[in-house]
């Protein structure tokens, strides 16, 4: 398994980490191979779990918490707050620095532990001054309640002001072949402060596995069919970049998961890709993408992935205005 560093100071982890986003997100799994997958994870060397206190909401955190507990000396927990889901569906972001200390102890208590390695805030409360959810932040580092923090969907201002406060160990953001908002000014500014970049949806919530060709297949809680890149006429559209990542695996041997792993992996040695599964089988084939090597040719076939640009919003509008750009 290779390593990489969460910034200048974090822990060393595996360069691929578990995304547990889709446990609770893509329908009703099997939790029974989803805690084997998790398990099987473990055995392979994957030492970066992520979740989040809004996934679910909250059940996520119990499940997770409770299947890494026997091995929670091995691995590296993160986990988010910050987003304040309602009955109704709607939403609203919380970074106050009570919140931020009442956060922390229930996701402790989901958790099962009595320290969480990486917490992230998960959007940018636009009320609160970012120097004052960190510092909250910095001081729960202080209580030893958690290890090192972290930040989600920041822009490059708002990541040195929080830097400024307390170090940020990681930037969890969007990135893979067809969402690439970071590159420009925040991953600039993410190599200016050493902050290792974690990649969440690097393999297009799946779509660039090439296993999702229809929505009306999909799980009817699966929340992918709200989002406008799965809209049927988008859909339709967007299959050719498929087609582009389909090609080069073929090339190499491999599947179009590997492929897009590999090219975010290959984008520099201070980015982590966080991939989803609930499957064993999913799993391998996305740690193999470790054996797989970009050639020049390759990179170029897949940068014109955006020549003709992507079809949809990576978010609907209300999740758009939750991103710090």
């Amino acid at each position: 398994m290779q390593q990489r560093r969460l910034g200048g100071g974090g822990p060393i982890v595996s360069a691929i980490g578990y995304g547990c986003f889709g446990i609770t997100a893509y329908g009703n799994p099997d939790l029974d191979e989803v805690e084997r997958t998790v398990a099987q994870a473990v055995d392979a060397g994957v030492t970066l779990f992520d979740t989040a206190d809004s996934y679910g909401p909250f059940t996520n955190e119990h499940m997770v918490g409770g299947w890494l507990r026997r091995v929670r000396d091995r691995i590296v927990l993160a986990t988010k707050f910050g987003q304040v889901r309602h009955d109704d569906g709607t939403r609203h972001i919380d970074g106050s620095p009570a919140y931020v200390h009442a956060a922390c102890d229930a996701s402790l208590e989901r958790l099962g532990t009595d320290v969480i390695d990486l917490y992230y805030l998960h959007r940018l409360d636009r009320e609160v001054p970012i120097e004052e959810t960190v510092g909250a932040m910095a001081e729960l580092v202080a209580a030893g309640k958690v290890r090192h923090l972290g930040l989600s969907e920041v822009g490059a201002e708002t990541l040195r002001r929080a830097y400024a406060v307390h170090p940020i160990a990681a930037l969890q953001s969007e990135y893979s072949l067809w969402t690439r908002d970071v590159e420009g000014d925040v991953l600039a500014a993410t190599r200016e402060l050493n902050v290792t970049l974690v990649a969440y949806s690097p393999l297009g919530r799946g779509f660039l596995t090439g296993a999702i060709t229809d929505v009306a297949a999909l799980d009817e809680k699966d929340t992918r069919r709200n989002n406008p890149r799965f809209s049927p006429e988008n859909l339709a559209r967007n299959i050719a970049l498929v087609e582009v990542v389909t090609r080069v695996a073929e090339r190499h041997g491999a599947q179009p998961a590997q492929v897009a792993l590999a090219w975010v992996l290959a984008q520099g040695d201070d980015v982590v890709a966080l991939p989803g599964t609930t499957r064993r089988t999913n799993l391998m084939t996305n740690l193999a993408a470790l054996n797989v090597t970009l050639t020049e040719q390759d990179h170029e076939e897949l940068d014109s992935l955006l020549a003709d640009g992507v079809a949809g919003e990576r978010y609907g509008p209300g999740m758009l205005k939750l991103i710090d750009r």
